[in-house]
């Protein structure tokens, strides 16, 4: 990893963590970390993106991540515009490409885009002049919930070279954890993939993580644990007994944290379901930073705005 730091993105858009290279994570993490501080203004609102428009095309349920986005647009003074599927031209339907050329007849500066269909967002950047930005597709990737992760991990550990970051759960249906393995592996942390055979993905070796089928090797020794809910909406059937016989296996209990290090974090994206992947011990208890993960997620969403907006003038203004 080169020592000078970047002052840009190389590309116009954020479609996932793949592309990325090192310095641009480092430096999405220390454009955050100077936005951080706008939260606990008074008045949490700079002019950064004053008269730019950013138009939130969600085809898919969320709540944290789109509230998140809105949250860190309107800090910065963009004018927003929220579509969903429902009860829009795609559910009488339109298809993307022409959902895409009437969008971009409003002229929108960003398009921040949740699609059930994996590489739908790097579609739309190839057509459009917007800048694209992934807020999750299919089970792909969802970059900007894995550069919140590891800026939540930095901010309470100090690094994430050398890390040791137990993933477990739903691994095949989870965009978050592939996003994660990406951007994980590129800053010199080691990340262990946990989940039955039946939830892991075929040949995850090749993502450079280790695979473990049970919880309790890839707890051993653990900074961080991430636990991931089992993602039914993308299942037909369940791919084990029962969600009682899950958390007998694969849930996250205080027994089981034991075996991670005595300060390792407790990590989840959400949305939580309390004992299934994990106890409410756990998710309430004092190594979890599950709220932190909120928070920092909006400061990463500014930094990305922030930053393919061009990146000129001060961040963080003064007040």
């Amino acid at each position: 990893m080169s020592n000078e730091r970047l002052k840009s993105l190389r590309s116009k858009d954020l479609v996932g963590i793949a592309p990325l290279e090192p310095g641009e994570i480092q430096l999405i993490l220390d454009t955050a970390e100077e936005l951080l501080d706008i939260a606990r203004r008074p008045i949490k609102k700079v002019p950064t993106l004053r008269g730019r428009t950013v138009v939130n095309l969600f085809m898919e349920p969320s709540t944290r991540t789109r509230f998140s986005f809105e949250v860190a647009e309107k800090r910065l003074s963009a004018d927003t515009l929220n579509f969903s599927a429902s009860g829009s031209s795609v559910s009488k339907g339109e298809t993307l490409i022409d959902t895409a050329r009437n969008l971009m007849a409003m002229a929108p500066d960003f398009i921040v885009m949740r699609h059930p269909n994996s590489g739908a967002p790097h579609r739309l950047a190839s057509m459009v002049e917007a800048s694209i930005i992934n807020a999750g597709d299919g089970i792909n990737e969802h970059p900007t919930q894995a550069l919140l992760d590891a800026f939540t991990m930095r901010r309470h550990l100090g690094r994430l070279e050398g890390l040791a970051v137990t993933i477990a759960g739903d691994i095949r249906h989870s965009r978050v954890a592939r996003s994660n393995a990406y951007l994980l592996g590129k800053m010199g942390a080691t990340v262990r993939f946990a989940a039955p055979a039946s939830l892991m993905p075929l040949h995850a070796e090749t993502l450079g993580v280790e695979v473990h089928h049970r919880l309790e090797s890839a707890l051993e020794g653990a900074d961080v644990v991430m636990m991931l809910r089992i993602q039914r909406e993308r299942q037909g059937n369940m791919n084990f007994p029962s969600l009682r016989e899950y958390f007998d296996f694969f849930g996250l209990t205080p027994e089981r944290l034991e075996l991670a290090k005595p300060e390792a974090l407790v990590m989840h994206p959400g949305p939580i379901n309390r004992g299934v992947e994990i106890d409410s011990a756990v998710a309430d208890g004092s190594r979890s930073v599950i709220l932190d993960q909120v928070t920092n997620g909006v400061a990463i969403r500014m930094a990305i705005l922030y930053l393919l907006s061009g990146g000129h003038g001060e961040p963080t203004p003064a007040s």
